[in-house]
């Protein structure tokens, strides 16, 4: 079968992005690995499929670059935005998404050009699981808060996350026995007053250049913790974005959304 498909990014973390309602993948995992190779394949944190749902207006299935399945991504939620609009499948500014961690409000903002320039991403609730947790990896100690944000964070809070060598900490603390089924890990540090910077670890892919969920994530853990308040701007390796709190505590997050290039893949 000759696979559509088109390449996208949020701050650098890009996703092959298929509309499951035109082309049917029987093993979606197996395709991420193969399509996610930065060699071999077409390259990418991973693999989205964008189908249909009887309880919102899209749904999205997300895959790492290892095959494991993830139950939310923000940047790729962004991107799934600008696709389904700038694509004419929906004239809709404010859409519904059925994800594993339930079902997410996207409101698009439209640019100059009539096409999707950013979206605003209503992430939902949050879970600050362990405010203080130390664990011993590499042979470091680490502090951090562990938040679920519709998937698992731990968030370390240190003096500068430029110095962390993520290469050699983020694979060991990922799969710490302490989470069974793994783990996000996000080195946060405070660069300017309601500004973080941000450096990612992403379950089942690696260093990412953005990570929507962990933006969110490190909010959470640092307003929790006084650090900063919001809104807050994170910065990360591909871009900044926007997360605040709702009136009713739960979390907003504004970003771009770019497309890069489309094409087809025999499989």
């Amino acid at each position: 079968m000759r696979l559509g498909f088109t390449k996208m990014e949020g701050l650098g973390n890009d996703y092959v992005y298929v509309d499951a309602r035109r082309f049917c993948v029987e093993d979606p995992a197996a395709l991420s690995v193969w399509l996610s190779d930065r060699h071999f394949g077409i390259g990418g944190d991973g693999l989205v499929l964008i189908g249909d749902s009887p309880c919102a207006d899209f749904s999205m299935r997300m895959f790492n670059a290892d095959g494991s399945e993830g139950a939310m991504c923000g940047n790729a939620a962004r991107c799934i935005g600008k696709y389904v609009y700038d694509k004419g499948l929906t004239t809709k500014r404010e859409l519904t998404l059925d994800t594993l961690s339930g079902v997410k409000q996207l409101s698009l903002h439209i640019g100059e050009d009539g096409l999707v320039e950013s979206v605003t991403v209503g992430m939902g609730a949050y879970r600050i699981e362990e405010r203080e947790l130390e664990l011993e990896a590499a042979g470091a100690v680490f502090r951090g808060s562990v938040v679920n944000v519709g998937n698992p964070h731990f968030v370390i809070f240190c003096p500068d996350a430029d110095a962390v060598d993520l290469e050699k900490y983020g694979p060991v603390l990922e799969c710490h026995p302490h989470f069974p089924g793994k783990t996000n890990v996000e080195f946060a540090s405070l660069a300017a007053p309601g500004v973080l910077r941000l450096r990612i670890w992403e379950r089942g892919s690696g260093i990412t250049m953005a990570c929507g969920t962990g933006a969110c994530a490190t909010v959470a853990a640092a307003v929790a913790r006084g650090v900063a308040q919001s809104p807050c701007e994170v910065r990360m390796d591909g871009g900044s974005l926007q997360v605040s709190f709702k009136d009713d505590g739960t979390l907003l997050m504004k970003g771009p959304a770019r497309f890069v290039f489309e094409g087809s893949v025999e499989i």
